[in-house]
């Protein structure tokens, strides 16, 4: 079980590492003489048709809509995992990440929408500062080596479960659009076959992803986020088979596996590089001041590290938690901090909040997402290597 857990926190090291090339490499790009180019490429529409079913959409959309659909795919597998046989399978192993990442929801949320209450379009934000980016904070993590307890790392990996649980509840609950019933209906009928397929045991990993294809499809249409398709699907793959053993059978393992190298090193970079351009041009020191960066920077880099301690504080206080072994109150301030950087799912939603509401908007979010996880990295880094005591020397017991 904890070898699991040390492959997924290598993998995810280096995808942060990655993802943290793609987003200074799109920063360039907007920000340099081929920033046409750069715009061009990411509104470049595509489509994909099939007889009279024809699918047309900007190469961004095509990467939000299509490919962040792979990315929640494995959450969801991974969720699935650590609730069945992993760090979640027994309530006093998630009490405790899961109080932090709902406190590092609700405290980010309530700092941003006490900012923008009057303003109708920028309120549709809310939700911005409330993600946690598992790939970057990981990967910051696992750069400070021996500095940090391999406990902590997985309570970081739990908590960030938890935190994109509670995404994936907002995605589906507030950014739905008007709904199409015939779309929806094909959706359900989708999910029926799922269930039939579990239940008849069936492990083909290409018949589960076939349906899952057509369910993001009329997911699309639907007026539901298309994305929620990877999570559904996910929800459905089994965890053996009816002959399975040691070294075979395993399809959610199997697919978890098959699917962190692409995600890692190829969806979420994308994600990165279309989506984290930004035009310093057009800004200047004012712009930090607005409501709508201001509330995300705030949300990120205070109310995560002030709902995140609070809650961990109160569960452990009410002992239905117990503190990570070698972890103190310091290292745990150090990922309450760290639970600041939002990037890619904060993106994410706020490309979701303010994809209809024109440029100004779109450049103020990412404006205030790139200031508030930087903020909380910088910030995080020096806490746990200058000030944090190294309450863990012995370097065995790394990740």
């Amino acid at each position: 079980m904890f070898e699991s857990i040390r492959r997924f926190v290598k993998n995810e090291a280096s995808s942060g590492l990655i993802l943290m090339a793609a987003a200074v490499l799109a920063l360039i790009a907007a920000n340099s003489p081929w920033q046409h180019i750069y715009e061009v490429l990411i509104n470049l529409k595509l489509t994909v048709a099939v007889e009279q079913l024809a699918i047309s959409k900007p190469l961004l959309l095509w990467i939000n809509d299509g490919l962040m659909a792979v990315f929640f795919l494995l959450v969801g597998l991974e969720l699935k995992r650590e609730a069945i046989e992993g760090e979640l399978n027994t309530p006093k192993k998630v009490i405790l990440p899961a109080l932090g990442a709902l406190g590092g929801m609700v405290f980010p949320a309530l700092i941003y929408t006490s900012m923008n209450i009057q303003d109708d379009i920028a309120i549709q934000g809310w939700a911005i500062p409330t993600a946690t980016d598992i790939a970057f904070s990981l990967g910051i993590l696992i750069l400070l080596g021996k500095y940090v307890p391999s406990s902590l790392k997985i309570f970081l990996v739990s908590l960030a479960l938890f935190d994109d649980l509670g995404a994936i509840i907002i995605i589906a609950l507030f950014y739905t659009e008007h709904l199409s019933l015939g779309a929806l209906l094909i959706s359900s009928a989708c999910i029926v076959l799922l269930w039939a397929m579990n239940k008849g045991q069936v492990v083909s990993k290409a018949a589960y992803l076939m349906v899952g294809v057509v369910m993001w499809g009329s997911l699309l249409q639907s007026g539901v986020h298309a994305t929620l398709a990877g999570v559904i699907l996910a929800l459905f793959i089994p965890m053996r088979g009816v002959d399975w053993d040691a070294n075979k059978m395993q399809p959610l393992h199997e697919l978890e596996q098959d699917l962190h190298a692409p995600v890692g090193l190829i969806v979420l970079p994308l994600f990165a590089f279309v989506n984290a351009g930004l035009s310093f041009s057009q800004l200047n020191l004012s712009d930090v001041f607005q409501n709508i960066p201001l509330g995300i920077i705030l949300g990120l880099f205070v109310g995560k590290q002030a709902g995140v301690m609070l809650t961990v504080w109160l569960g452990i206080k009410l002992n239905l938690g117990a503190m990570p072994k070698n972890v103190g109150w310091s290292h745990m301030y150090g990922i309450a901090v760290l639970c600041g950087v939002g990037f890619t799912m904060s993106l994410f939603i706020g490309g979701l909040a303010f994809e209809q509401s024109g440029d100004d908007r779109v450049m103020q979010h990412r404006l205030g997402i790139l200031l508030g996880s930087l903020l909380s990295a910088v910030w995080a880094v020096i806490w746990l290597r200058y000030f944090c005591s190294r309450d863990n020397k012995n370097e065995e017991d790394e990740i």
